[in-house]
């Protein structure tokens, strides 16, 4: 192990549905950070099994008093956290408060900011706040009664079901008759203990993503998302030649000056850090918040690594400024 190397932990795995994204993930980051200035090392995390996992793939348990290994008797501090975990721990904030009592920085947004908005129904709250649109919606939480009516009169049909504190789309359908709801509303259920019930708008999908580089806050190309099935579902999202990802967006410049403005904007309000993805739908009447991503993909699948590509950045240097940015937490 090189003395003079920054130690990077690439934290992968976590305990949603997104599993298997965030491994893949975590092999693309692991892939750029070898080289002179860090050395990467793979930490998964799941449930309570913490083990950070050799070049030889041998497993060496994470000490959770330090967030350290032990390997050949010496002890390995980790400098740095680069989180690659899409959902819980990684995305909700419990492993950013932990990082935050041991004084060991990461790459993604605060404890707070990512409990915020890891929850959708609370999150759209706050966006709405900012006066940028929202959807109509219905919180639902497991073991409440709830209205299908009720449900309706706020949303209306079509309206899409999708579980309050996730990602990926797991667990999320478009509801286009009634005697479907229940159904859509049961199996959201099953990834989640909250439900969030969101009326349909019609338009087009557009996703921007924002990271801080210094002083400077910086949105990067718009891409449009078209999906060959009838929304951009999981299977969508990661099977191949099942959406078209568009970059640059093919959009009119007032859409795309709006929709960066309002991204650079979200950031600033929602106390973000790192590499953000807000998502949208648009249509000739309103630029529509969908959610925003506190850690996006990073696979070779993955919007984000692309947005950056195009902009000029390599993936070496990109994630370089994600650890720099990071690592200036630890000097305040």
């Amino acid at each position: 192990m090189n003395q003079d190397k920054i130690n990077v932990a690439v934290i992968a795995g976590g305990d949603s549905g997104e599993y298997t994204i965030s491994l893949k993930s975590a092999s693309i980051i692991m892939k750029y950070l070898e080289g002179e200035k860090y050395a990467p090392f793979l930490v998964h995390i799941k449930f309570g099994e913490w083990y950070c996992l050799l070049p030889d793939s041998t497993k060496v348990e994470i000490d959770k008093n330090d967030f350290s290994i032990t390997v050949d008797k010496k002890k390995i501090r980790f400098d740095v956290v680069f989180t690659a975990i899409h959902g819980t721990p990684g995305e909700d904030g419990k492993l950013q408060g932990y990082f935050d009592l041991l004084g060991i920085p990461y790459t993604s947004c605060g404890s707070i900011t990512s409990a915020l908005t890891f929850n959708k129904a609370f999150c759209n709250k706050v966006v709405a706040s900012t006066g940028v649109t929202v959807s109509p919606s219905v919180h639902l939480i497991k073991g409440y009664e709830f209205s299908i009516d009720d449900i309706l009169a706020t949303t209306g049909l079509p309206c899409f079901v999708k579980p309050n504190c996730g990602g990926s789309s797991v667990g999320m359908s478009k509801v286009k008759e009634k005697e479907h709801l229940l159904e859509a509303i049961e199996t959201a259920f099953k990834e989640d203990n909250e439900v969030l019930v969101e009326k349909y708008v019609k338009g087009r999908e557009i996703t921007c993503g924002v990271f801080k580089n210094g002083e400077q806050i910086i949105a990067l190309p718009i891409v449009e998302v078209v999906s060959k099935k009838e929304f951009f579902d999981y299977e969508a999202k990661y099977t191949d030649n099942l959406a078209e990802e568009l970059i640059p967006a093919p959009i009119d410049s007032a859409t795309e000056i709006k929709c960066k403005e309002t991204s650079i904007l979200l950031y600033k309000a929602l106390n973000c850090k790192g590499v953000v993805r807000f998502d949208y739908i648009f249509n000739e009447s309103v630029l529509n918040f969908l959610e925003v991503n506190t850690v996006p993909g990073m696979s070779s699948a993955s919007i984000v690594p692309k947005m950056a590509q195009y902009q000029g950045y390599t993936l070496n240097s990109f994630y370089d400024i994600l650890i720099t940015e990071a690592m200036k937490q630890k000097m305040k």
